[in-house]
């Protein structure tokens, strides 16, 4: 045998003709489609396994016009909240033989806008984005060539598309009424820039659950802004301060509610509720563990995920707009009552 014939790559042809089946046969038993009997398959499989053959997907998938890749735009690989999330799309993606690309865009427009068209590019077939930018109109012409595209954790901005979220008013109102309570009538709230999307949501649960209560919300119990260690440092430890200090916290993001748990520890004679928006690793190790508004950042990226694979299977109808409800776990930190 020559190291031509030794190195060439088996093709369906040699498959059919070791099985003893006709090509047709091992091309239904390759593409999954019925009409073969057991006996046959697995005779067909074995010969693929003795040969070493893999399908060649390329020109199957240039008649669909498909490339069999998705695009993946989050904000931060680092954040423990978008591990679950890609990974749930990563999943699906494989389900379905579909190679995902991920890429962060450091809730950057720029870098976002950058991301998203270099996937499409690449001829990605479809997208699903972790929105920085609030104006998606770049994604326009994508969209109409036929790349499916799917939002999650906030919406779309000037455009109309297929968006999976949390319920984070509905999952903050739970955590401040958790925490009025428990009997807590000041109760501050620490969140992310208010031009993002959640970090607005969680600001208005904050204030209708206030409002249903009846209590009045003073302006400096509300802190919107960068959520670096040193910024919620100041604005928490100033929140605590003055003749009448907070006595209660809602951290509205894990990141916050991590800063804050060291700034508690140094007051040990000054007990204050937290309540934290997402859970986080060994929260429920703590002293106290850590009271939380869970959402479930791994159905986020299955439904989105799923929503994906739905419009590129021919699904068509209006973008669907899709909410999780979000999940009030007490540990203890919530449940701290007011200093008489």
């Amino acid at each position: 045998m020559t190291d031509i014939a030794r190195t060439a790559r088996p093709t369906m042809k040699d498959v059919a003709a070791r099985a003893g089946v006709g090509l047709k046969t091992v091309s239904r038993v390759v593409n999954e489609e019925p009409g073969v009997t057991d006996d046959t398959i697995a005779r067909v499989q074995a010969a693929i396994d003795a040969l070493g053959f893999r399908r060649n997907d390329s020109a199957r998938l240039l008649r669909k016009g498909r490339t069999a890749s998705i695009g993946l735009v989050l904000e931060d690989l680092a954040d423990p909240f978008y591990a679950p999330l890609s990974r749930a799309v990563e999943d699906l993606a494989r389900a379905h033989s579909t190679l995902l690309f991920t890429g962060s865009s450091a809730e950057n427009a720029e870098r976002e806008q950058e991301l998203t068209l270099a996937f499409c590019a690449r001829r990605v077939d479809g997208l699903v984005i972790v929105p920085a930018s609030d104006d998606h109109r770049y994604l326009e012409p994508e969209i109409a060539a036929g790349v499916a595209t799917v939002f999650v954790d906030r919406p779309a901005g000037g455009i109309d598309a297929d968006v999976v979220l949390s319920d984070n008013a509905g999952g903050t109102r739970d955590g401040v009424a958790h925490l009025i309570a428990h009997g807590h009538r000041r109760i501050g709230f620490i969140a992310d820039q208010p031009h993002i999307h959640t970090a607005a949501q969680r600001l208005r649960g904050y204030r209708e659950a206030m409002a249903a209560a009846g209590l009045p919300v003073h302006d400096g119990w509300i802190s919107s802004g960068p959520t670096t260690p040193e910024h919620v440092r100041a604005e928490l430890e100033r929140m605590l301060s003055g003749p009448e200090p907070v006595t209660a916290l809602f951290a509205g993001n894990n990141r916050i509610t991590v800063t804050a748990v060291r700034v508690l520890a140094n007051r040990p004679a000054h007990p204050v509720a937290l309540v934290g928006f997402d859970d986080f690793e060994l929260a429920d190790l703590l002293r106290p563990a850590i009271t939380v508004v869970a959402q479930d950042p791994g159905e986020l990226g299955r439904t989105a995920a799923r929503l994906l694979f739905r419009r590129l299977d021919g699904s068509a109808g209006p973008p669907s707009r899709v909410e999780l409800p979000c999940r009030l776990i007490a540990r203890g930190s919530g449940e701290i009552a007011p200093a008489a």
